[in-house]
């Protein structure tokens, strides 16, 4: 049974930073792309980061580039996403997601798995 399960959202103040993890269980990490996504109350899911299968690519929505950092342990089965100079339109519900198929894609629908996701809150 394949579980993803979020975990490092919160109440931030703009301007702080937060680090989520996603710690995947079930499946073998190394074999998978992994993405984050994030949902705002009233607004589709959105992309907002991934990261190969091997961790060498990396790619960022426009509205987190140079703020956000996506990482990965395959050895502990763990993916990490680092937001720094948090703003208040960051609020959302964050979830990460298991790509089997390909390298790393910011489709929604590439991704098999999803996490039930974290809530972070970003205050003015």
């Amino acid at each position: 049974q394949v579980q993803l399960v979020e975990s490092g959202g919160g109440l931030v103040q703009a301007g702080g930073s937060l680090r989520l993890a996603c710690a995947a269980s079930g499946l073998t990490l190394s074999s998978y792309a992994m993405g984050w996504f994030r949902q705002a109350p009233g607004k589709e899911r959105e992309f907002v980061a991934a990261i190969s299968w091997g961790g060498g690519s990396t790619t960022y929505a426009d509205s987190v580039k140079g703020r956000f950092t996506v990482s990965r342990d395959n050895a502990k089965n763990t993916v990490h996403l680092q937001m720094n100079s948090l703003k208040p339109e960051d609020t959302a519900v964050y979830y990460c997601a298991a790509d089997g198929v390909t390298d790393i894609s910011p489709a929604i629908d590439e991704y098999d798995y999803w996490g039930q996701g974290t809530q972070v809150t970003v205050s003015s």
